[in-house]
């Protein structure tokens, strides 16, 4: 988003060895945060507060007010586009390039994922580089057991990687992670559209329930739900596999050492699949993440859509042998 994260050094891990349950060491030496990281931060806070402002405002407004279907269905239409928008555009396609897509639709994604109102496409996609770069271990930005082990360390590191990471000094470096987005022009005018994004995505709800109800009220309902609401929802939901999706849950595949990836089902569909976090660990570059019977993955089911239309090419299915070698042999 800012020259900062644009041109931040590469974290490497620490040189002090890591042993798996002590706090992460700290880099003496880093610098306070610079004009350009402190107005990242800044908007950052606007990005993670303003759902929640806006909540607060609109509902002592509209109190008493009749949820209409027309809000639901709006908030159901913009959650899913979104949220597919990140999981299927940011994060399978172009953090890890799980396969192909058209120039039209890989645009297309990472606007949807935009609206999304996690941040600027380029600094997502290197920040979850990094992420796997250094899961669980020195160099991880969001890692739950970045304090420790210990219990007082673990509820403090799970609000560190729930929300706390967004607003530290710790930028990732996009030359380093994104080089192929920084190189890519159509994606360079997503990133730097961003903050228009953000407007869009709340003008949109707010316009389409003043169109369909014919009043400004029912355009701040349709705002409150299918704009605030569906936010903060997504928002969390995408910030639980950060946090719980490393410390709760199963474990049936083998993932680098001090990565604790788990699979956490009760997040399955509203994460789209994502919340088969073990498995998209112990094979990051697989398109399907949840593999075993039973497991619902949306964004897979998307992306094979694709496939059959031709829109999205070499795929990269999961191949038995390599699950198979992964799994973790019961006894």
């Amino acid at each position: 988003m800012t020259s900062t994260a644009r041109n931040a050094p590469p974290r490497q891990q620490p040189s002090r060895q890591y042993d798996g349950t002590s706090p992460f060491p700290t880099d003496d030496h880093e610098a306070p945060p610079s004009g350009g990281r402190r107005m990242y931060v800044t908007v950052t806070g606007i990005i993670v507060v303003a759902p929640f402002v806006g909540l607060a405002v609109a509902i002592p407004l509209l109190w008493g007010s009749v949820v209409r279907p027309a809000d639901l269905v709006l908030a159901a239409v913009f959650y899913v586009v979104t949220g597919l928008g990140v999981t299927v555009g940011f994060h399978r396609g172009l953090t890890h390039g799980s396969y192909t897509a058209t120039p039209a639709l890989r645009i297309a994604l990472a606007v949807a994922g935009s609206l999304s109102f996690q941040g600027d496409v380029i600094d997502w996609v290197a920040t979850h580089r990094r992420h796997h770069a250094f899961a669980d271990r020195p160099g991880d930005p969001h890692s739950p057991y970045r304090y420790g082990t210990s219990l007082r360390g673990q509820l403090r590191g799970l609000v560190h990687s729930h929300i706390g990471w967004l607003f530290g000094n710790d930028p990732t470096s996009h030359q380093h992670y994104a080089p192929d987005l920084l190189a890519d022009r159509g994606i360079r005018a997503v990133d730097r559209a961003f903050p228009a994004l953000c407007l869009l995505t709340l003008g949109l709800p707010f316009a389409l329930g003043w169109a369909i109800g014919g009043s400004w009220v029912t355009g701040l309902t349709a705002l409150l739900w299918a704009g605030f609401i569906r936010i903060a929802l997504l928002h969390h939901v995408t910030w639980s596999v950060n946090s719980l999706c490393h410390v709760i849950g199963q474990r049936p595949f083998r993932t680098r050492r001090f990565d604790r990836a788990t699979n956490l089902w009760p997040l399955a569909l509203l994460s789209f699949g994502e919340s088969w976090h073990n498995l998209h660990h112990a094979d990051p570059t697989c398109a399907r993440h949840g593999v075993d019977r039973g497991q619902l993955d949306p964004s897979a089911a998307l992306i094979r859509l694709f496939e059959r239309v031709g829109w999205v090419r070499d795929v990269r299915w999961p191949d038995p042998a390599r699950v198979a070698a992964r799994r973790v042999q019961a006894g």
